[in-house]
Order: structure tokens, then sequence, then C-alpha cells
């Protein structure tokens, strides 16, 4: 059932290019390079945007599919479910703010897209209604388990903290999107992660979206690898960031969440602290410094000489390295 999610996903996504790449190139859906990014950006001018509809419509075909197969020879649990029902829900909610986003942005030809404001609450909407969902379905607890010590009970306040996780994380993954194949390949790497342990937790519901996901991110890849003929857009990314958080608080495990997550997560810090320090200095010397040559961090990797395909390859190992962490607290911790 595993190799067939992915299977599917993978032919559904990399067909769907054929079709999709032109229509993109025929409606003027393309990117825009700005003056602030690297030069040698601007070649990709104009390339077609909104690819994560590629595999998100391969993934979710796939998983459909799958479940349908799964469930006509096993009594599945309807907690499990609805469980993922939730999850593959705020994947696509998330995905439909980044699909708003890359319509103001390629129609209206508005650079900006939705507003700092509009997203924050949208996904603070999203959150809370996912936690919700999670608390509706059993999900009571309010403990952080920290794995080989113990656990920390945050009561009333790991509501709106995790709430803070969700929106922060979501961004995370949509920052990492910035150079061909990146968030894609990494997202591969996290859902192979997340497959072993929900197969360790013999959770196949949930290992079936890991896998059907990694698929349809794979067949993205035939066509998004460097030189990209297609990007996934904040409608892909924001799909890849709810999707990476759903699949990680279903656990209830933060921890190895973390971990296993920590490669999107620094390209999000990376971004904070070059701001926060940025804003200091500028305050204290009357002049902004830096401490990155640019961020999210991959361009900075870009900008000290690595090439596209070397960041793709150095950061992909880097959250395979963490992910595997991951897995060992899981099962030992």
């Amino acid at each position: 059932m595993i190799v067939l999610a992915v299977v599917i996903a993978f032919v559904i996504a990399a067909l769907s290019g054929l079709v999709l790449i032109p229509m993109m190139r025929k409606l003027h859906f393309g990117a825009t390079i700005y003056e602030e990014g690297p030069a040698w950006q601007k070649s990709k001018n104009g390339t077609p945007l909104m690819g994560g509809f590629m595999f998100i419509i391969g993934s979710v075909i796939s998983l459909v599919v799958c479940m349908a197969i799964y469930n006509s020879g096993n009594s599945g649990s309807q907690t499990m479910t609805l469980k993922l029902l939730s999850a593959v829900m705020f994947a696509l909610l998330n995905g439909f703010i980044g699909f708003l986003d890359d319509y103001i942005k390629a129609v209206r030809k508005d650079r900006e897209g939705l507003t700092p404001g509009q997203k924050m609450i949208m996904q603070f909407v999203l959150a809370a209604a996912f936690l919700a969902a999670l608390y509706g379905l059993g999900d009571v607890s309010t403990a952080i388990r920290f794995p080989f010590i113990g656990e920390l009970d945050l009561w009333i306040f790991y509501y709106p903290i995790m709430m803070l996780v969700l929106v922060y994380l979501t961004n995370a993954v949509n920052l990492t999107d910035g150079v061909d194949g990146l968030c894609g390949s990494v997202t591969v790497v996290y859902c192979a992660i997340m497959l072993i342990i929900f197969l360790h937790l013999k959770d196949m519901e949930h290992a079936l979206f890991a896998a059907a996901l990694a698929g349809g991110v794979m067949g993205f890849l035939v066509w998004n690898l460097h030189p990209a003929k297609i990007f996934m857009g904040d409608t892909g990314s924001m799909f890849l960031g709810g999707a990476v958080c759903a699949m990680g608080f279903v656990l209830h495990e933060h921890v190895v969440l973390a971990f296993a997550a920590l490669l999107y997560i620094a390209e999000a810090l990376s971004v904070v602290i070059q701001v926060s320090y940025f804003k200091i200095t500028k305050r204290k010397y009357g002049e902004g410094r830096r401490i990155f040559k640019m961020t999210p961090i991959h361009h900075h990797f870009e900008m000290s000489g690595f090439s596209e395909n070397k960041i793709v390859i150095t950061f992909s190992l880097f959250a395979l390295i963490t992910g595997a962490i991951a897995v060992v607290m899981h099962i030992y911790g």
C-alpha cells in the first residue's frame, strides 16, 4: 500500500506537468524576480507559478484511492480517519491561502500579494481550528514530552503556544522555497522520516498520507529541479507547510517534530536573527548591519558560491541527519 501510494502520486504529479506548465505560460502566471534577490536569479523571471497544484492533486488522489483500498480490507479506526481528514484539510486550507497570494501576484501584478496581516489572521484561525479538531478527537494532553527526560505540562498556555508554533512552522516551510528543488527535496526527506515513525506506530492512515505526499513531491521535482521549469509558488509551499505541521502534531511529540523539521526552523530563524540584528545595530550605530549575506539562509550559501544543486544536496543531508535523530528519539526516548 505504501509503494502504491508513492507510485500513484508520483505518476499523476509528473504527468500533470505536461498540462499545467503550458497552461501557466499561456495565462502568463509567471514569477517576478525583484532587484533585492541575487542577480543570477533574474534569469528565472517569468517561470510559471502554482506548480504546487501538481503534488496537491497527485497526493490527494493517491491518498483517497489507497485509503479506499485499505479500508475495504481492514476495519480502520474512525478516530484516526477523522484525524487524517483534519490534517489534509489543514494542509489544503493553508494551500488556499497560498493560492490567494499567488493569484494576486500573478494576475493583479501586485508584488506584495496578501498583506502580512491578512495572512496571519487566516493562519491563526486555521491553527485554532486544527487544534480544536485534535482536541475534539481525543488529543486533550497539554504536556510536551522531552525524550529521555520527562514531560512538561503547559496547562492552559499549551494552546496559544502551539498556535504560534503552527503558524511559525508553516511559514518556515514557505521560506524554504527559494532555490530550485530545495523545499521539495527537504520535504521528501521529512515525509520519509514521518513514514518510518507512523509505520512504527502502526498508524497506516497517516503513513499513507506521508507516502502519498512524498510521491507527489517527487513527481513535481521532475519539473522543479535545477533548472526549474515551474515553481511551486505559495500555493505549494503553504500546502506543504500545513502538511508538515499536521503530520507532526497528530503525533503529539513536539520535540521529535522539532528535530524532524529542524531545517525549516533554521531557515525561518535566520530571517528572525537577521532582521533583529539589523534593527538593533541601526538603533545603536545609525546604520543597520547584517550577519548573513542574505536570508533565508539558503541565499547566504548561494551568495557564498554554492550552486543550487549543492545547496539542495547539503540541506537535504542536514534534514536527513536531524530526521534520523528524531526517529531515534521517538523509538528509544
